[in-house]
């Protein structure tokens, strides 16, 4: 699965602690758009898509929230909760974001501008675009 977790370099001090991100750096491609989710109930999940050709870097900057990571072929969930770490997803992979605290403020860095063409919705499309990926190997 192309998935990692980054340890982002913090700097602590009496007046507080600060994280940089930087493209090509510590974020692992070129940043063209940046968005942020929060005010999210704690029942409800969002994502429920896949990427075709994207990269992001996930971090919770206030609060807690989870990811469910499916390859087709193996599900792994993640808990974000520290500014200081980020999740990168890279390519072909489902994601469902649930178990929102009352304070989440989720921030996404991704290598591309927005584009429906790009998304998947429907799992059994996900599926067989996993299937297609794989025997063009």
């Amino acid at each position: 699965m192309n998935i990692e977790l980054i340890d982002f370099q913090e700097h602590v001090n009496e007046r507080g602690a600060l994280v940089a991100l930087e493209e090509r750096k510590n974020i692992p491609f070129a940043i063209k758009r940046v968005y942020y989710i929060y005010d999210v109930p704690q029942e409800k999940r969002r994502g429920y898509h896949a990427h075709r050709d994207l990269e992001q870097v996930a971090v919770c900057l206030k609060g807690r929230c989870s990811f469910l990571l499916d390859d087709g072929k193996t599900k792994t969930t993640y808990t974000l909760e520290n500014p200081a770490t980020g999740l990168y997803i890279k390519g072909l992979v489902w994601r469902e974001i649930f178990d929102f605290s009352d304070d989440c403020v989720l921030l996404v860095l991704a290598n591309h501008y927005y584009d429906t063409k790009d998304y998947i919705f429907s799992y059994q499309e996900f599926l067989k675009a996993v299937a297609d990926d794989t025997s063009a190997c």
